[in-house]
């Protein structure tokens, strides 16, 4: 039967499998497609005990099946997706949608969206968030484009999203590339908060001397109440998983090297040309690129000299005050993360509703945590919130605890644990609560060298000094 298939999905990997198999569980008809034979067959052996899925390697049956106007969701690698989209367009007609489910960066969606739009077809770039468990079990889905066109899957992407409370953690969030945006600026939050669940971990292990099993304690009792959140969740689970060669511990045979696909750095990139300070996803970002110098930092090890390690300290209490700064620096690395939305949203002509990302980050994504529920009440108490550390609940959470971050900072400090997070966080809320910053020596530096010029505080008006003849 031709038509018969409400959406199609190209790329039938771990990520497309199991958003296919997530759609058809709710009852829409979903045809799958991908040139690698072994997938479509791992695929077709599910189809008789689900009459709702099809796969096939053959386009032009994936097109003829679909019904129109067709909506085409790719899952597929980031480095082939302009290849699909020309041989998916091909074959599509005016009024389909095509939707780019991987993380591409937002000016190649606002790109390809402009190419598109000429051939009468929509283009959607639309960040997904929660893995592999959430595609089959519900993700947190960020669509953007055409508004007209988001109701064509809209019942789809309500039915197979996470829920909280009852609500879908799906929203329609903008024009263009206003969905691959907010999932960048996601993606920039968890390196933020990855990064600061990995300098606690490191002060546990080299200054409290912590085992594994201490660790899973710790991470386990932080991860309740307000603090709870997915990445504490998973955390506390990993120190406990051994090693099937060796039975130990596998947390202790993982090479500290971190890798990325490229979505942080998209953000510190985007965020210097909007001129919004992120220096907690910054210092993340740095701290990865940091880790590929592996051979080098052991060489280093062999001339540079550090403090000598020895806490005389209450373990108890500093753990105490390590997980109230961790908690406040997420509190700062959000609102980083959510003022650039702001700022992007009135430069990029997204109208962005903070207050629904909010809420669609609260289940299903890899950020989710029980702090996004106060997030949300920020911004729907404030709808013009111009940061989170000004909303009245928020900044009293950071306030109380900034003594905790600064003595998490100063230990790091006496006992040469890097911790760039936390102190980009602490740095970020001082200069944020400062009326004053030396910004003036550095104008009067410019102006000195090649006569940029400066203002006053007592009169309006640009102005220049001939400071060599002083």
């Amino acid at each position: 039967m031709n038509n018969e298939y409400e959406i199609g999905i190209v790329g039938l990997g771990t990520m497309g499998s199991n958003f296919l198999l997530n759609i058809s569980d709710h009852g829409y008809r979903v045809i799958g497609l991908d040139k690698d034979q072994l997938k479509v067959e791992a695929l077709q052996k599910l189809i008789p005990e689900n009459p709702n899925i099809k796969a096939t390697s053959n386009l032009e049956e994936f097109v003829r099946n679909l019904r129109q106007p067709r909506a085409i969701l790719l899952l597929v690698p980031s480095p082939v997706v302009d290849a699909v989209i020309i041989e998916m367009s091909s074959v599509m007609s005016p009024g389909d949608l095509l939707i780019d489910a991987g993380n591409s960066h937002f000016k190649k969606t606002n790109q390809r969206e402009k190419s598109l739009k000429e051939k009468g077809i929509h283009f959607f770039g639309m960040g997904v968030s929660g893995g592999e468990e959430g595609a089959r079990n519900g993700p947190s889905i960020m669509p953007g484009g055409d508004p007209k066109a988001y109701e064509r899957i809209r019942p789809i992407l309500e039915a197979i999203s996470a829920k909280v409370n009852g609500e879908e953690c799906v929203s329609y969030l903008g024009p263009g590339s206003a969905g691959h945006y907010v999932k960048m600026v996601h993606n920039g939050i968890e390196y933020g908060i990855m990064q600061l669940i990995a300098e606690t971990y490191h002060l546990m292990k080299n200054v409290l001397k912590l085992s594994n099993d201490e660790c899973h304690e710790v991470y386990k009792n932080w991860n309740k109440g307000e603090f709870n959140s997915y990445l504490l969740e998973i955390t506390e689970k990993i120190f406990l998983v051994k090693d099937d060669k060796t039975n130990n511990r596998l947390i202790d045979f993982i090479l500290d090297v971190a890798k990325q696909k490229g979505t942080g750095m998209w953000v510190c990139q985007d965020a210097m040309e909007l001129q919004v300070p992120i220096p907690t996803i910054d210092a993340a970002v740095s701290m990865r690129d940091l880790s590929h110098y592996k051979e080098e930092r052991k060489m280093a090890g062999l001339y540079l000299n550090g403090p000598v390690v020895n806490f005389k300290g209450d373990r108890k209490v500093f753990l105490q005050q390590l997980g109230n700064a961790y908690y406040a620096s997420t509190i700062i690395t959000f609102a980083q993360g959510m003022a650039l939305l702001s700022k992007a949203s009135f430069v990029y002509d997204y109208d962005l509703k903070l207050k629904d990302i909010a809420r669609i980050w609260r289940g299903g994504c890899i950020i989710r945590a029980a702090l996004l529920e106060s997030i949300m009440s920020a911004f729907q108490h404030t709808t013009q919130l111009t940061n989170l550390l000004l909303d009245s609940y928020l900044h009293l959470e950071v306030t109380n605890k900034q003594t905790d971050i600064r003595v998490v900072v100063e230990a790091a400090c006496k006992f040469g644990i890097p911790l760039p997070a936390f102190m980009a966080s602490l740095s970020y809320y001082d200069g944020y609560r400062s009326e004053w910053l030396p910004a003036n020596l550095i104008e009067a530096q410019r102006d000195y060298f090649g006569a940029h010029t400066f203002e006053r505080i007592d009169k309006a008006g640009v102005f220049h000094k001939n400071w060599s003849q002083e």
